[in-house]
């Protein structure tokens, strides 16, 4: 899954010379914590987030009256206070690559390039969509969680003997186990029923760690 297919597009900018209460007054109306900043001829040259605004208002000690206040704010442009190194990603870029960039950098959001144009925008809430896409989280089924040995083949054993079983496996994830000898591997079936899925597993695994009946959402 690469990110020109799941990421924001068009994607809503806001000029450099723009007032930042104007732009934060677009990222309430569009619901958004962050805006790409463009020049005029529509190329990227910062990034303006919610808690830059926040961090660039004055504090609730101050003196000035509220009319100052606002009169100061009304002053002050985008391009004063938005960050002008971003770090960018182009469309072609693995999903799980993006997520890696934005967690070692602590970033909630990444522009996204086609070439030298600005495509779209990836974001922590489009990754919290995949990640329910991914376990299934909008389907009703029974999740299972278990843990194997880390070892070639043990998936391959997991999907047969729940086939067998006339389960529909409608997702899967593995994850590290409680050492590197072995795996945790979550499913979610649906067509089979609890105690068949346990059964039926029961033999292939070292544990099962959790088992519940899950609602659509």
């Amino acid at each position: 899954m690469l990110v020109g297919e799941r990421m924001t597009h068009p994607v809503i900018t806001v000029r450099g010379d723009a007032p930042i209460m104007d732009a934060y007054e677009l990222m309430q109306k569009e619901k958004i914590r962050r805006l790409p900043v463009v020049d005029k001829k529509g190329a990227l040259v910062g990034m303006l987030s919610e808690s830059d605004i926040l961090h660039a208002s004055p504090s609730q000690a101050t003196s000035l009256s509220m009319w100052e206040l606002n009169y100061l704010m009304s002053k002050v442009t985008v391009d004063e206070i938005m960050t002008s190194e971003v770090i960018t990603i182009g469309v072609d870029t693995p999903l799980e690559e993006a997520a890696r960039i934005m967690a070692d950098n602590k970033v909630g959001g990444l522009p996204v390039m086609r070439e030298d144009k600005l495509a779209g925008i990836v974001t922590e809430t489009d990754l919290f969509k995949v990640f329910l896409e991914l376990f299934g989280a909008h389907e009703p089924g029974i999740r299972i969680t278990v843990l194997v040995p880390n070892e070639p083949g043990e998936l391959s054993k997991l999907t047969s003997a729940i086939f067998k079983a006339g389960g529909n496996i409608l997702a899967l994830g593995t994850s590290r186990g409680e050492d590197t000898s072995t795996a945790e591997i979550t499913l979610k079936v649906e067509d089979v029923q609890e105690s068949d899925l346990r059964e039926a597993l029961k033999p292939l695994v070292e544990k099962v760690v959790d088992v519940r009946s899950m609602k659509a959402i």
